[in-house]
């Protein structure tokens, strides 16, 4: 039986239509081309912008007011609002410069990400739903082809994050930034020649997620996220060791 807090299904194309319109415009409230105040170009002028209909541009508003982002002013119009402020020095964290500290960053995003995945399986809008599918497809493109795949894996768990619908988990993966994705430092901890990652198995387990979000089930939703950042840092330990029996002439 659906949750009667839940908005009814959409058509996958009209729920992708809605989540293209909301990732640009909060994308451009979050990079400060709208600033709290501003007012949204209005309804037809959306309509013309993004080549959509009038129910997609309402339900993307719907979406934004939702996540807090924005406010409508009945006869005025709609509004950005103000947001939070992560604190200006930011998470405290050092630099990577080793295996261990990768393993250690892993350890502290998975004790806000599984329980992350665990919200977003109880709250995630169709939209929100759309945007962690839209993501998940990309880094599956990229991996399959080959071409770099870190942005896109970082935007899949900012998606994941967003569809708590507390922004203090995204603003929490905001502060940590790119380095979400560890692997973009395994040159400098292992020097020139780090090992290819598993993008193969990395898919596969974004996946395992994204399918237990799209059903709704918290529980698979946190167990998904688990197997994948602990698992990834049982792997960095892998290879922590394995530099280690290098540097004694084992290997």
């Amino acid at each position: 039986m659906t949750s009667p807090s839940r908005s009814p299904a959409r058509a996958p194309g009209r729920r992708s239509l809605t989540a293209g319109v909301i990732e640009a415009l909060r994308g451009e409230i979050l990079s400060g081309a709208l600033t709290p105040g501003d007012r949204l170009p209005t309804e037809p002028a959306l309509i013309a912008r993004f080549g959509v209909s009038r129910t997609v541009i309402r339900e993307a508003i719907a979406e934004l007011r939702a996540d807090r982002l924005v406010e409508s002013r009945h006869g005025v119009g709609v509004f950005v609002l103000e947001r939070a402020e992560p604190p200006a020095a930011g998470i405290p964290l050092p630099a990577f410069s080793k295996i261990s500290d990768m393993i250690e960053e892993l350890e502290l995003r998975a004790a806000v990400e599984i329980e992350a995945a665990g919200l977003a399986a109880q709250r995630a809008s169709p939209a929100q739903e759309a945007e962690i599918e839209d993501c998940h497809r990309r880094f599956a493109q990229a991996a399959r082809s080959g071409a770099p795949s870190a942005e896109a894996d970082y935007a899949f768990h900012m998606a994941i994050a967003r569809a708590t619908n507390n922004p203090r988990f995204e603003m929490f993966l905001s502060q940590l930034g790119r380095r979400t994705i560890p692997r973009e430092k395994l040159r400098d901890a292992l020097g020139a020649n780090p090992p290819a990652p598993d993008l193969a198995r990395l898919e596969a387990e974004h996946a395992d997620v994204a399918d237990a979000i799209a059903r709704h089930d918290p529980g698979a939703a946190r167990a998904a996220m688990r197997a994948h950042l602990l698992g990834s840092a049982d792997r960095y330990r892998s290879l922590a060791r394995l530099a280690a029996a290098a540097e004694r002439g084992e290997a």
